[in-house]
């Protein structure tokens, strides 16, 4: 892994369900560090909830305001960073990634939707949520593992147990 002066300390991806604001919150209390979560500047800045954004502005904009959020939040941020699941297909995004300390938490399809749960608010997954989020992961894996210097399996796995894993290896 990086040096300890590495900025953000650590950076989590992965799908909607995978843990990366739970883990993340408690892998930045075991590091000592502040958590930020790049959906919450997103909303920040667009005075609304990530789902209005959608609704009201578009994906296109969402996207847009993401980037930029992510963006600064990896040239400021020393604490440990959440992206929102699909910021990682933005081709600019992963160039910045590079070099950073980035991990992976992964989860199957069965866990995913038991945590996200079928009623949800997440715009991508109004319609037929358990085929969109299977077709969502399918498409962003690839990104993910590529993008990733450290991949934890999140399935039947206490938050805890998670963010210690990844503290040991960094």
């Amino acid at each position: 892994m990086q040096s300890a002066t590495q900025r953000p300390a650590a950076v989590l991806i992965g799908p909607p369900g995978s843990g990366k604001s739970t883990v993340g919150q408690l892998l930045a209390a075991r590091l000592g560090v502040p958590f930020r979560d790049t959906d919450s500047d997103v909303e920040t800045v667009a005075g609304k909830p990530v789902s209005d954004v959608f609704v009201e502005d578009g994906e296109e904009r969402f996207r847009e305001l993401e980037a930029e959020a992510v963006r600064a939040a990896l040239d400021g941020h020393e604490g440990v960073l959440s992206l929102g699941g699909g910021a990682i297909m933005h081709e600019p995004t992963q160039k910045l990634l590079a070099g950073q300390r980035v991990v992976y938490l992964q989860v199957g399809l069965d866990q995913a939707v038991r945590r996200v749960g079928l009623g949800s608010a997440r715009p991508l997954l109004v319609l037929n949520p358990r085929s969109r989020l299977r077709a969502l992961m399918e498409e962003r894996r690839p990104v993910y593992e590529r993008l990733a210097v450290l991949t934890v399996g999140t399935d039947d796995r206490e938050p805890e147990d998670v963010a210690d894993e990844i503290a040991a290896a960094l």
